[in-house]
């Protein structure tokens, strides 16, 4: 079933948004096998090299031949902020209009989406002495810096998980530098969007139920094509460059480590990491419920495997 808003006069880029495990890639690809289109990543960590297992990266035959941007194209020890990224996502869409085709952005980093459509807020500084105090606060206790969000801010502190350290520290960061919750920043930030996001939104909504039976296969899937040995590596360079990797505080990294230092059973890693990934897809879900979505698709109701209803509806809007 599909709501349909608006049309997509005018609009120049095409965005499919989703919790975890949604099937946006598939989409995407279809999609842009139709439209001659060019997928921009839109995602926290598919960004990293040598994270493709763990952060669901497309694989060559899932891509199908479309160009893929922004995808393992960053060292794991390499922060990347809301800005840099939306940065690097205007770049290529330059690239990819400058080529005669569509730019599709594809993924489920709500911040970074908000960041492409709204602009950032004002202020938007880092001061170097107050995000290490703060990081050093994190390492002695997460859960006291998120308690502290939560009294800051109660409803951006529902959508940081505490093992996302760079975002929880970034958070107490900009209230710290400007006495203003990241939740009022947003509010009030500028509304003068550049003229590359002027975009049409797609957003795939699961049953919360079928979510999960996605989630539970992904996760076995993931951990049977060798994500333990991929994040054993990672750990492994980390300790020879002798440097903190931001990227291994994703979902499923930190507690197969722990697994691989006999602090977890297979079982009991297997069951850490899919309710983790549930719980992050709630959260996902709820920031895109604020967000002005143009197309809304219960994918319950459709087969990922025959797309062609969506594939048309989109085809039309952009008629």
């Amino acid at each position: 079933m599909l709501y349909l808003g608006r049309d997509m006069k005018g609009k120049r880029t095409l965005t499919i948004i989703g919790p975890t495990a949604s099937g946006k890639t598939a989409l995407a690809v279809k999609v842009a096998k139709e439209l001659d289109a060019e997928i921009i990543g839109l995602d926290s960590r598919q960004i990293y090299k040598g994270m493709a297992i763990g952060t669901a990266q497309p694989s060559k035959l899932e891509m199908n031949g479309v160009k893929h941007h922004l995808i393992s194209c960053l060292e794991p020890s390499v922060a990347i902020s809301a800005g840099e990224y939306s940065r690097k996502v205007y770049q290529k869409i330059e690239e990819v209009e400058q080529k005669g085709k569509l730019p599709i952005l594809c993924g489920g980093a709500g911040l970074y989406y908000r960041a492409l459509v709204k602009g950032l807020f004002e202020h938007s500084s880092s001061n170097i002495k107050i995000r290490k105090d703060i990081e050093a606060d994190y390492d002695h206790s997460p859960k006291s810096l998120l308690e502290k969000l939560q009294m800051i801010d109660p409803e951006y502190s529902k959508i940081v998980h505490i093992n996302n350290k760079q975002r929880l520290v970034r958070a107490l960061e900009i209230h710290q530098i400007t006495g203003v919750s990241p939740s009022d920043h947003f509010k009030n930030q500028e509304k003068n969007r550049g003229p590359f996001l002027n975009t049409y939104s797609i957003y795939l909504k699961w049953d919360r139920v079928e979510l999960q039976k996605r989630i539970i296969s992904r996760t076995k899937k993931m951990i049977m094509n060798g994500w333990v040995d991929e994040t054993k590596k990672l750990v492994k360079k980390q300790d020879a460059e002798k440097k903190v990797y931001p990227a291994l505080n994703s979902i499923g990294y930190q507690q197969i480590d722990l697994f691989l230092n006999g602090q977890k059973t297979l079982g009991q890693l297997e069951e850490a990491i899919i309710i983790n990934t549930r719980q992050y897809a709630k959260r996902q879900a709820q920031w895109f419920k604020k967000e002005q979505i143009d197309l809304v698709v219960e994918m319950k109701k459709i087969k990922l495997s025959n797309l062609s209803e969506i594939i048309s509806c989109i085809i039309k809007s952009l008629q």
